[in-house]
């Protein structure tokens, strides 16, 4: 699944593309992706302008000038490309998975590609967004004044559960996902195994920044591609050239002179790779 970073970087390609134009056409080929498709969903967007394109978590949020919000979720295997008018050589945008396309007043088309069909796409009043069900139980986003050492440590004093787990939870910090929990964790020299509580107070404050720079750096190398991502030009990510530890079990730890290899164990049905010599 996408995360942060993925979507930060699909957000910041799609912006300069559908702000200030209008939704000229929208075709819809489904009637449901994850949820169904809100009523007349077409309809409702068609003649409607892009005000701004915002991401919350791994969601993309794309004002309209009705007051009404279109949020998209990518899912396992959804992919939002951008292409030229087909007189410009632009692809047709009629694959078997192109489940949605909008078509810009300027022609260029927008298409949302979902092969599992986890993502969504559903409208909602802007006012009505943060109690929506969908963001109401949202924490900070990591990248934010409101994720810091204090605030991480209250969010994890008496969880028993990893803290690999925990920081997955979207209700402590939005965003991670398993790729860069595993990557922040190991530039932290925390352990996964480590309970969430045990975290809390200094190790928390070391963590924090970790996060951020961990994020940072893959939005700016466009995310990682693993399976189907990728950005809205359709290029691939490459941040996946740097993971020190994800999806490298077997491997030498990097900047590590233990004589262990990088690790994996499976929590909550998930893989976590880690070292075991440079993680306590």
């Amino acid at each position: 699944m996408p995360e942060l970073p993925e979507v930060e970087t699909v957000c910041r390609g799609l912006a300069p593309t559908v702000e200030g134009r209008v939704f000229a056409d929208v075709v819809q080929r489904r009637k449901t992706l994850r949820i169904p498709l809100p009523e007349n969903f077409a309809g409702r967007l068609k003649g409607r302008r892009v005000l701004s394109v915002r991401r919350r978590a791994k969601y993309l949020l794309l004002h309209l000038d009705n007051g009404e919000v279109l949020v998209i979720h990518l899912g396992m295997s959804g992919r939002i490309t951008i292409l030229e008018p087909p007189d410009q050589g632009g692809e047709s945008g009629n694959g078997k998975h192109d489940h949605v396309v909008f078509q810009m007043d300027d022609n260029v088309r927008v298409v949302f590609t979902d092969p599992r069909r986890f993502g969504l796409m559903t409208l909602i009043g802007e006012e009505a967004l943060a109690s929506h069900p969908l963001f109401c139980h949202l924490g900070p986003e990591p990248l934010g004044n409101d994720f810091n050492g204090d605030m991480l440590s209250d969010a994890l004093r008496g969880r028993r559960s990893p803290i690999k787990t925990t920081l997955l939870d979207q209700k402590v910090v939005v965003g991670l996902g398993n790729i860069y929990v595993c990557e922040a964790l190991y530039r932290a020299g925390i352990s996964p195994r480590r309970t969430a509580a045990s975290v809390a107070g200094k190790r928390a404050e070391r963590l924090v920044p970790h996060i951020r720079d961990v994020l940072s750096e893959a939005i700016e190398a466009g995310g990682s591609s693993l399976r189907d991502y990728k950005g809205a030009d359709g290029e691939l990510g490459y941040f996946q050239n740097a993971h020190a530890v994800y999806g490298r079990e077997g491997e030498p730890c990097p900047g590590c002179d233990c004589d262990r290899a990088v690790q994996r164990i499976v929590q909550s049905n998930r893989s976590t790779f880690f070292c075991s010599a440079r993680q306590r």
